[in-house]
């Protein structure tokens, strides 16, 4: 991993309360999960958690206390982050 790391919890912030669920949805769409657009908000989060847990296993991040330290590469692709990648 490099040495910058990307927070997701710094991202969450940068997107705001009210756009999270649908970056989160944008997100599992991106990484593939299914019917990512219908899934209940407690759903979304924990398949959210999964996303990034997988990110973990792949070692495109680590954890650190609550939160989620990402290769910035990790999210290369995933367009819905970009205009929060540049704030």
């Amino acid at each position: 991993m490099t040495a910058l790391s990307l927070s997701w919890r710094n991202l969450e912030t940068r997107v705001g309360l009210d756009a999270l669920p649908t970056f989160h949805r944008a997100f599992l769409t991106w990484r593939g999960v299914p019917d990512a657009d219908t899934l209940m908000l407690r759903r979304v989060q924990q398949r959210v958690e999964a996303e990034l847990n997988r990110f973990v296993q792949a070692g495109l991040a680590r954890r650190e206390d609550d939160d989620v330290l990402l290769d910035p590469r990790a999210l290369d692709g995933f367009e819905a982050a970009r205009p929060y990648l540049l704030a």
